[in-house]
């Protein structure tokens, strides 16, 4: 698949700019794209009818959050595992509900569509007025905790492992660790763990990764070993207990256990 001319032209624009908070900011989205467009290369099938590909239709917004909030150095990065049909995929924004992006991140640009869009999910973009439950759990416990979002992105940023949305002919969200062997090897082997310590520059302290299951077996996916466990720079890994309602895990709870990790008490 040849390089889409688009996605070129803005990773050479984010990495020709000046040194310093801005040039970080510009490192990483081009790091980002480029990931992207390795990704959105590979072939998949059943279960999954459409690919989207946010970091390309709704690259405005996604570059206004990333240089609005990633100028400096972190001490935490919060890892999810890939769009959600009513966030990223909407807003391009992790966990990117369209209230809380719009409202309180105050992130604004233009959506565009996607090339293939299924019926059953329309990119609406920032306007989008279905909520992602994730998003408003993760934005809305952050929100409560740092009313300005400056604060908390002082030491914190957010990233989706995998940037691409999987979608079944019958309109369900496939999450990566739902994708048959074959095709999980696929997007694993061009998705390795250590592409996280591309980012050294952010210099990482630990990592935390949204997508512990609950402990019960008929709530648990399978496959669920993509995120990786250790990062070569010394940082830590530590699990966080999924935002997703699909795992049947009310907000309450989520957010006690969650209050109860003892990053939360490191790192505020």
């Amino acid at each position: 698949m040849a390089e889409d001319p688009a996605v070129a032209a803005a990773a050479a624009t984010a990495a020709a700019a000046a040194p310093g908070a801005e040039g970080l900011a510009s490192r990483f989205l081009a790091l980002e794209l480029e990931l992207s467009a390795v990704l959105e290369a590979l072939p998949f099938g059943e279960p999954v009818s459409h690919v989207y590909a946010p970091l390309r239709y709704a690259w405005q917004p996604h570059e206004d959050f990333v240089r609005r909030y990633c100028g400096a150095a972190k001490r935490v990065l919060f890892l999810g595992m890939n769009p959600g049909p009513f966030g990223m995929a909407q807003t391009g924004v992790p966990f990117g509900d369209a209230w809380h992006v719009r409202e309180w991140l105050q992130v604004t640009g233009r959506v565009e569509k996607p090339p293939s869009e299924h019926p059953k999910r329309p990119v609406l973009g920032l306007e989008c007025r279905q909520a992602e439950v994730s998003g408003t759990r993760f934005w809305g416990l952050v929100r409560a905790l740092c009313p300005d979002p400056r604060r908390f992105f002082r030491h914190c940023f957010v990233h989706n492992h995998c940037p691409l949305l999987f979608v079944a002919r019958s309109g369900r969200n496939v999450t990566p660790a739902e994708l048959p062997a074959s095709q999980r090897a696929r997007l694993l082997g061009a998705l390795p763990p250590s592409h996280l310590e591309g980012f050294g520059h952010l210099q990482l302290g630990p990592v935390v990764v949204g997508t512990r299951w609950p402990q019960n077996p008929r709530n648990r996916p399978r496959n669920v070993g993509w995120a990786p466990k250790t990062l070569s720079n010394g940082g830590g890994v530590s699990p966080l207990l999924s935002p997703s309602r699909r795992f049947s895990v009310s907000r309450r709870i989520w957010q006690k256990a969650v209050r109860r990790n003892s990053w939360s008490t490191r790192n505020p």
